[in-house]
């Protein structure tokens, strides 16, 4: 389950979801108990919440500045690959307004920034993206 920015999942060991039956829910919990309980538990806090409100909890999902980058990469890619040029991109991310009075001023930051994520988006879809999976980028371990 997820609302693009947050996600719960839960594996489905036998059965079937589709049947319409009541299911059981069951969280395994191995270890000791100590100061990483709490992280532990976090995924049961999650489900509770989101089941207790129908929406998920932004106190018990921290925001991660990795996510935002990650997305706005991914937007930067499907972009370069349907053919735009950097300043169409810019003007998607950060709108026609901010495009006609920063893209080609004194500081160039706009510029720059368009620069490196288009830089990101081309390394990650030549395999950068191992990284995120804990791979090194020849796709060893």
């Amino acid at each position: 389950m997820s609302d693009g920015y947050r996600r719960i999942r839960i594996d489905v060991e036998e059965g079937s979801l589709l049947a319409g039956h009541p299911v059981l829910l069951q969280y395994r919990l191995a270890g000791t108990i100590g100061h990483s309980t709490e992280a532990r538990l976090l995924p049961a806090r999650r489900l509770a919440g989101l089941c207790r409100t129908g929406r998920f909890l932004p106190a018990l999902f921290p925001d991660e500045r990795r996510v935002e980058r990650a997305i706005e990469v991914l937007r930067v890619h499907d972009a370069l690959f349907a053919g735009a040029s950097q300043r169409a991109i810019a003007a998607e991310l950060f709108g026609p307004e901010r495009i006609s009075s920063d893209w080609r001023t004194v500081s160039d930051s706009l510029r720059s920034r368009v620069r490196r994520l288009v830089h990101e988006a081309r390394r990650m879809a030549g395999g950068g993206y191992r990284k995120l999976l804990g791979r090194a980028s020849d796709g060893t371990e």
